[in-house]
C-alpha cells in the first residue's frame, strides 16, 4: 500500500494539518465515504474550481454537438457531467476543455475545430443560463459564484490549435480561453510532449515566444501533457504562475503524464498549481498497475496524490483537475461530478483545516488567475511606455 504520512500538528505553507494517513488497512481504504455535516459545510462554503472537464468533446461525439440530442439539464448516465449531479457535487467554477485531436495538426484544421468546440461551450451557456455564465477574469469568477451560477472558463488542450501563429493565440484568448496546454499526446514543431519522442529537448525559440505571449495576454501556461524538459524550460521562461490542469504525482504513479519530484520545487518557486487528475492510470500506485493495468483504484488513491503534493510542493500549490468526461476509467467513489464532496470529507479526516481545504478546492487556482492578470497588466504597461 502506498501512503503518505502527515505528522500531527505540521504546518505546510501556512495551513495546519494534523493526524496521519499511514497504517490504513485495505479495508479502511475501500470503505464507503460518508460526507459529514461538517465536511458538507466546508465544501459548500468553499469554491470548488475544477481545472479540466472534457464535456464539450462528449457533446460533440455523443450528442452531435447538440444539447437537444444530449440534454445535460437532466441526468445523463452516459456522461460523467450533467447539471443535477454537478449541483450535488458543489461545483462552483470550471475550466471546460475545448480539446480537439492532435491529428488536426496534420489535417490543418486544428484552429477551425477548436473554434467549433468554443461554440459548443457558448451554446451550453446560452441553453442553461440559470446554471452557467462565462467568466473572463478572477473577479468575474467570484461575482458569478456569488450569484449562484457556475463560473465557466475555457482551456485549449494542445498548442497545435494556434497553428504556429501567435495571432491565433490572441484570437483564442479573445474568444474566452484562459489557459492553453502547450502540447497534447504528440510533440509539436515547437514543444515536446510527455507521450511522444522528443524533437527539441524541450522548447524551441518559438515555444518560448508562445509562453511570453501567453504571459502578455494573461493566459495561463498549462504544463499537463508536456515532457519534463518542456516543464523545466517553460518554468524558467514564464513570468506568471503556471498550472498543471490535470496531472498527478509521479512519485506515486510513475506515468509520464504526472509531475516528477524534481519539478515540484520549481512549481513552488513559480507559485503555480498542480491540479490532481482522477484518471485511474494516473493515480493507481505503480506497483498495483504493474500487476493489473486495468486497476481502477479508489478515491483514497486520489487523496494520496493530494497529500503527497501538499507535503512536497505545498498546500498552496495543489488543486483539482478531474478530467471528467475525458477518461475511460475512474476510481471507485469518484464516478461522476456528484462525488467531489467525498474528497473534502477525506481531506478533513486526514487533518486538513478549513483554510487548506478551501485552498485545494479552488482558492489556489483563483490566486494563480489573479497573478497572471497582474503580470499581464504589468507587461502591457511596460510596453506602452516604450
Amino acid at each position: 500500500m502506498n501512503c503518505v504520512r502527515i505528522m500531527f500538528g505540521v504546518v505546510l505553507s501556512g495551513f495546519l494539518l494534523s493526524g496521519s494517513v499511514c497504517g490504513q488497512t485495505d479495508g479502511v481504504r475501500s470503505r464507503p465515504v460518508t460526507v459529514s455535516a461538517e465536511a458538507a459545510e466546508i465544501h459548500s462554503s468553499g469554491m470548488l474550481f475544477d481545472g479540466h472537464n472534457d464535456l464539450p468533446w462528449e457533446i460533440r461525439d455523443k450528442g452531435k454537438s447538440s444539447f437537444d440530442q444530449l440534454d445535460i439539464g437532466r441526468e445523463q448516465l452516459s456522461l460523467h457531467t450533467d447539471i443535477p449531479r454537478l449541483r450535488r457535487g458543489g461545483l462552483k467554477a470550471q475550466f471546460w476543455s475545448v480539446y480537439v485531436p492532435a491529428e488536426t495538426a496534420e489535417t490543418g484544421d486544428a484552429l477551425l475545430q477548436t473554434m467549433q468546440q468554443i461554440d459548443i461551450v457558448r451554446a451550453m451557456l446560452k441553453r442553461y443560463p440559470e446554471t452557467f455564465e462565462q467568466a473572463s477574469t478572477a473577479a468575474d469568477v467570484e461575482r458569478i459564484v456569488k450569484a449562484g451560477r457556475v463560473a465557466s472558463m475555457m482551456g485549449v488542450e494542445g498548442g497545435y490549435s494556434i497553428e504556429e501563429d501567435l495571432a491565433n493565440l490572441e484570437r483564442l484568448y479573445a474568444a474566452g480561453c484562459r489557459y492553453m496546454t502547450l502540447t497534447h499526446s504528440k510533440s509539436l514543431s515547437w514543444a515536446d510532449s510527455a507521450t511522444d519522442k522528443p524533437r527539441h529537448g524541450g522548447l524551441t525559440d518559438f515555444g518560448r515566444e508562445v509562453i511570453r505571449e501567453m504571459n502578455r495576454l494573461g493566459m495561463l501556461v498549462d504544463l499537463s501533457h508536456v515532457s519534463v524538459e518542456t516543464m523545466k524550460q517553460a518554468l524558467a521562461v514564464t513570468k506568471a504562475p503556471v498550472i498543471f490542469s490535470h496531472s498527478s504525482a509521479r512519485a506515486i504513479c510513475d506515468h509520464p503524464r504526472n509531475v516528477p519530484d524534481d519539478v515540484l520545487p520549481l512549481v513552488r518557486e513559480n507559485g503555480g498549481v498542480i491540479m490532481v487528475n482522477f484518471y485511474s492510470s494516473f493515480i493507481v500506485p505503480t506497483a498495483q498497475l504493474k500487476q493489473n493495468r486495468e486497476a481502477a483504484g479508489t478515491i483514497y488513491d486520489v487523496v494520496d496524490h493530494i497529500d503527497y503534493l501538499a507535503k512536497h510542493c505545498g498546500v498552496k500549490h495543489v488543486g483539482i483537475g478531474s478530467d471528467y468526461d475525458g477518461v475511460p476509467r475512474l476510481p471507485d467513489q469518484l464516478e461522476s461530478v456528484a462525488a467531489y464532496p467525498r474528497i473534502t470529507q477525506l481531506l478533513l479526516e486526514r487533518g486538513y483545516d478549513r483554510a487548506a481545504i478551501h485552498a485545494i478546492l479552488g482558492g489556489n487556482v483563483l490566486r494563480v488567475l489573479r497573478e497572471a492578470e497582474s503580470v499581464s497588466a504589468t507587461l502591457k504597461a511596460a510596453a506602452a511606455k516604450q
